[in-house]
């Protein structure tokens, strides 16, 4: 026990010697971190006379964030030609409805009724080549030239045979059944007698469908622009309406199909118009009785299209 003691006596001065040096290389140690520009400098000594910000605590950032920059707010989008407004005053005899859709933001404007259906004669013709494409590409297949001939003789001069031939390939209405699920079209139906001339689309569902090919999904990635250029050159009967509404220089920017055709059983005609802009696609859809003939329908549904737009 003794000689336990007199140990731990003995260590007395080395202990206090090695504390005093452990003190001295603490007091360099501080010394060269608070030194400008030495290698030990600490974070908190470069910012030497800056304000201590204390950190939120909640979320780890910084609670005060006056010396951020504020994040720059997003341009403001340039607003669609067109303004919602009660059209009752233009003297339009029969059913009628429109509805106009922002490509940019996927919002829908249109009339009331924008969800009613009528059918869609040969606008309808413009899902069908683009499924056609879109499954000859998904196939690994190209279209020959004498299908892309065939297409185009569709689109642009709206020809019922060629059409029928396509819809056929399609397994018919199964093809009608797609363009339901691939655009999410929430009002429109198949036709009864499953003929693609009388499949029930609304004008909202109408634009829908704009909003479908000009984004890819209707006619694929590899043939959306090639559809979008047939639909810009429609010619002949079927060139009217919508885009008949714009300047003379804006026509030819514009996309389009159009449907018409008379319903003996309903002694109606009906009047359907489709157009896709760079911002915007719009469908019209007309029906009144068949004695008016088709150019009524025409005429109003460019009537429609002049009285919701909107001019600097």
């Amino acid at each position: 026990m003794a000689r336990q003691r007199r140990r731990k006596r003995g260590a007395g001065p080395v202990g206090g010697l090695i504390l005093v040096a452990v003190v001295l290389i603490g007091l360099v140690v501080v010394s060269l971190r608070l030194l400008p520009g030495s290698p030990f400098e600490s974070r908190a000594a470069a910012r030497w006379g800056e304000p201590t910000v204390p950190a939120d605590r909640g979320t780890g950032a910084s609670a005060d964030r006056r010396d951020r920059p504020s994040p720059s707010p997003s341009p403001s989008l340039e607003p669609l030609p067109f303004a919602a407004q009660d059209l009752d005053d233009l003297g339009i005899e029969g059913w009628y409805s429109w509805s106009v859709l922002d490509r940019r933001t996927g919002e829908i404007i249109g009339s009331d009724n924008m969800d009613e259906t009528s059918t869609t004669a040969s606008l309808i013709k413009s899902w069908i080549v683009a499924d056609y494409l879109r499954r000859t590409a998904e196939a690994g297949d190209t279209p020959s030239d004498a299908k892309l001939a065939d297409a185009t003789k569709i689109i642009r001069d709206s020809d019922n045979t060629r059409t029928q031939k396509f819809y056929n390939s399609l397994d018919g209405s199964a093809s009608i059944e797609r363009l339901l699920s691939t655009c999410e079209l929430t009002d429109s139906s198949v036709a009864s007698d499953g003929g693609w001339s009388r499949t029930n689309l609304s004008p909202r569902d109408t634009a829908r469908l704009g909003a479908c090919i000009a984004d890819g999904r209707a006619a694929g990635p590899e043939w959306t622009e090639w559809l979008l250029d047939e639909m810009r050159l429609v010619r002949g009967t079927g060139d009217f309406g919508i885009r008949k509404a714009f300047p003379a220089a804006e026509r030819k920017t514009i996309a389009i199909k159009n449907g018409w055709v008379d319903r003996t059983r309903e002694q109606e005609n009906h009047v359907n118009c489709l157009a896709i802009g760079d911002t915007w696609t719009m469908g019209v859809m007309l029906r009144y009785p068949i004695e008016k003939g088709y150019e009524y329908g025409m005429q109003n549904c460019q009537k429609i299209t002049a009285a919701l737009l909107v001019r600097p």
